[in-house]
């Protein structure tokens, strides 16, 4: 090997050596940079919970109605916060606010309104609303079932989840024959057919419906 040969071989290890000390410095400054962003969200927020997101409120389509319970939590004020039946006549009562009315709000429109409201009395209020027992959302199942009754509507439910609630089929149930009885907005009344044995067999999943408030499944 010439020392040309020796020169040029020994500059492309500097260079490579160069090159591998610059990577790891990078990396070493991206790992900084992101455990430095981390404690400083765990600082500002005093390394306790942070504060809740309105936003996280149980489903926010959701319409509250009377006879629910709902969870308003305050941030920082325990004295607002608490758990609160909506009454009959679709209101609550809150602390320093009096009456709400909560029925046909979703939560994060309650959770705005409560909001709104506290700015009297608090700077910068952070609100959340959680819809803790549903009992203005039911659905009946009757017919040939183990236990025909009224069920909540607490959270999205098929017809097949129905059937199981139910506690399945009594014997000779026309299990290909059922069918969701909804009220429609013009008062009448729709048939949803279900074939329970197509459903299960992974065919016309599409029968197997989310159920709505008020609907009937009958199990002829």
């Amino acid at each position: 090997m010439t020392a040309r040969h020796r020169s040029f071989v020994a500059g492309q290890i500097v260079a490579v050596a160069v090159l591998l000390l610059s990577v790891s410095a990078r990396a070493q400054s991206s790992r900084e940079t992101a455990t430095a962003a981390a404690l400083g969200n765990e600082s500002a927020t005093g390394g306790t919970a942070p504060r809740p997101d309105p936003a996280r409120t149980r489903g926010n389509d959701y319409v509250i109605g009377p006879e629910d319970v709902l969870s308003i939590n305050v941030w920082k004020d325990p004295e607002v916060s608490g758990s609160v039946p909506v009454r009959p006549d679709g209101r609550i009562t809150l602390p320093l606010l009096g009456d709400l009315v909560a029925s046909g709000q979703t939560p994060s429109q309650l959770a705005t309104e409560i909001r709104g409201k506290l700015k009297s009395y608090m700077l910068d209020p952070e609100v959340q609303v959680i819809v803790t027992q549903v009992k203005s959302h039911s659905f009946n199942v009757v017919g040939k079932v183990t236990k025909p009754s009224a069920y909540d509507l607490a959270k999205p439910t098929t017809v097949l989840d129905a059937v199981a609630l139910a506690g399945g089929f009594q014997e000779f149930a026309k299990v290909n024959r059922i069918y969701v009885l909804r009220r429609m907005p013009d008062g009448s009344q729709k048939m949803l057919p279900f074939n329970y044995k197509q459903v299960i067999r992974g065919r016309q999943l599409e029968q197997n419906i989310e159920l709505q408030n008020g609907d009937t499944v009958v199990v002829p």
